[in-house]
């Protein structure tokens, strides 16, 4: 009796167990498609059962060719997903609730011929279910880029596509879900006696996602996949908080324009600054001690307080420096390459006068190889020490304007920095500084116009008044023009060739065909010329009041074709009626000159 009890209590909780288990579900509960990784992210709750993704088969069919495959024990939360794709290899993908006893969520990707379903790979990474499309594995074999001086670069990947979405399916699903993942705005077709579509033309970016952002008493730890840049911080004032961008980044939606309090002072936000671009605000008294530190597998980054780091805390093993290597690519182009014996983990400091690295689990290197090495090379007065309780650190002082680049190897074995000087051909100027001050447009040229107003007259106004802040400043400024008169780009050019400055300053006013865009925005095309760009778009974005567009890297005739330093700032935007009624006050003519102004100063002084 007593055994048929014990089977019968036996056989009831293998049911019971079963039954629970059976329960156990994940959901589903957003979906974002990037073609130019391949892949589709699925977000899951943290406290989601983990999926079973070993056991995912994928299904070939044909007429059309296509692809399934179901994902068990899931429960699809947002509406069905069905994308359409204008590029080559992938054309469209579904994703549904399949059924819900059991549940069930099928994604059908359809495919032409220049795609191998093959390559179709499943991974759980925090609380995102990863399915890569294509195999993308690295094309530069070996060096990844972690820093960049630049703050836009030819290297930064677009890709152009049409996306395609029902337009029976609920607003606040399918076409919510794909332009909060890229920043776009939805377009709709008329209404026809078919379900129309809703079109949109998107930029879609690589190479890393944020998926997860953890403040720390030291400051923010980034975690994501995919291979991290991080370009030179920009510091603003009012509140003082200093900004890292980080190109070709994709942020979990989950946590875009998020706010976290790292102490009793600092705070961070996480943004999704441009479509392709990842924005970090970190609002601290303590600007100048923030630098970011990678991981050695490059998955994560954590931007810390110098002064409150606990360095053992970074890694496991120490690492020599066992190899030495110059390498010199051109007349202005040359690298350092340290390999090591084991991965490192480092930290990267940059100011407009030196580059300081923090190898933290390095213990030891050769002084007298490094000397040797880098003697009659731009490294050669480099200084490299071992630090107590640090690691070593690493210090190349560098000209004003020069372009800086850091790479780090696949395995994390061997660091590159990559120097790129300006070129010096302008003869030096006796006296003072000299500017040369561009008013946009002129004469018959009025540029852009709303009713009355021009860009002209508000150009020429601003210039005249940036002038007389510079000159009471000790400083020498010529202008393109000083009267309504019509000068061609080239004359301008040769205008300021004849004349020699040390930098040239481009003005113009904004305009756009959809009028509720606002702000300012900073161009800049040579390398040289980028420092001038930051220090003043900085100025202007902390003294005017409007939306900051950043800066961008752009092949205006005018900062192209000039020897000096060169920038172009478009002021504000024409097109917009309430920025237009502050650009023609004279309250907002007189901040913006004087934020020019202090921002060439500010230039000056960090550039001695």
């Amino acid at each position: 009796m007593k055994k048929i009890l014990l089977t019968l209590i036996i056989l009831l909780i293998s049911i019971f167990t079963h039954s629970v288990f059976a329960q156990d579900t994940f959901k589903i509960t957003g979906a974002n498609f990037d073609t130019s990784n391949s892949m589709i992210v699925l977000n899951i709750p943290d406290e989601s059962t983990e999926p079973v993704l070993n056991e995912i088969k994928v299904v070939r069919m044909e007429n059309p060719s296509r692809a399934y495959f179901d994902i068990p024990e899931s429960i699809l939360i947002i509406p069905r997903q069905n994308w359409k794709f204008n590029t080559k290899g992938i054309t469209e993908v579904k994703i549904n609730q399949f059924s819900t006893d059991p549940n069930v969520v099928r994604v059908v990707v359809y495919y032409d011929e220049d795609f191998n379903p093959a390559n179709l790979k499943f991974l759980r990474i925090k609380n995102n279910i990863i399915i890569k499309l294509k195999d993308t594995s690295w094309k530069d074999e070996y060096f990844h880029r972690t820093y960049r001086d630049e703050h836009s670069s030819a290297s930064d990947f677009y890709e152009y596509l049409t996306v395609e979405v029902p337009d029976e399916a609920p607003k606040e699903s399918i076409a919510t879900q794909i332009q909060q993942a890229f920043n776009t705005t939805v377009q709709q077709t008329p209404k026809m006696d078919t379900p129309s579509l809703i079109k949109k033309d998107l930029k879609l970016n690589t190479k890393y996602y944020i998926s997860q952002i953890t403040p720390r008493p030291n400051g923010v730890l980034l975690s994501g996949f995919g291979s991290v840049t991080i370009e030179k911080p920009m510091i603003l004032q009012n509140p003082l908080r200093i900004v890292y961008d980080i190109p070709n980044t994709l942020v979990n939606r989950d946590i875009r324009n998020s706010e976290y309090q790292i102490n009793e002072t600092d705070s961070v936000k996480i943004g999704q600054f441009e479509v392709n671009k990842a924005r970090i605000v970190i609002t601290t008294p303590n600007v100048t001690k923030y630098i970011p530190v990678y991981s050695t597998d490059n998955q994560s980054l954590l931007i810390a307080n110098l002064d409150k780091l606990d360095h053992k805390s970074l890694f496991t093993n120490t690492s020599d420096i066992i190899s030495y290597n110059i390498e010199k690519t051109n007349t202005q182009t040359s690298s350092m390459i340290l390999s090591f014996n084991h991965p490192i983990v480092h930290g990267i400091d940059r100011t407009n006068q030196r580059i300081i690295l923090y190898l933290y689990n390095v213990a030891r290197y050769n002084e007298d190889t490094f000397n040797a090495t880098f003697k009659n090379t731009y490294f050669a007065n480099s200084n490299i020490q071992l630090l107590p309780e640090v690691g070593m650190k690493l210090t190349i002082p560098t000209e004003p304007d020069t372009f800086i680049n850091t790479y780090l190897g696949a395995d994390s074995k061997t660091l590159k920095v990559q120097v790129t000087t300006p070129k010096r051909t302008k003869p030096p100027v006796e006296g003072g500084k000299k500017i040369v001050l561009d008013p946009g447009h002129g004469g018959s040229d009025v540029g852009a116009i709303r009713g009355d107003i021009t860009e002209k007259e508000i150009t020429l106004d601003v210039s005249k008044r940036v002038r007389n802040i510079l000159e009471k400043k000790g400083y020498k400024v010529e202008m393109t023009r000083d009267t309504d008169k019509t000068v061609s780009l080239q004359d301008r050019v040769a205008f300021s060739e004849n004349e020699h400055p040390d930098i040239f300053v481009s003005i113009h006013v904004n305009s756009s065909e959809k009028p509720e865009i606002t702000g300012i925005e900073t161009h800049y095309y040579r390398q040289e010329s980028m420092s001038l760009a930051q220090t003043v778009h900085a100025s202007l974005a902390s003294n005017i009041k409007t939306k900051n567009r950043g800066l961008f890297k752009s092949k205006f005739y005018v900062i192209n074709h000039t020897t000096a330093p060169a920038i172009l700032v478009e002021i504000g935007f024409i097109s917009n009626d309430g920025e237009r009624a502050e650009l023609v006050s004279d309250k907002r003519k007189q901040a913006t000159a004087k934020a020019i102004a202090e921002g060439v100063e500010n230039y000056f002084k960090e550039n001695k």
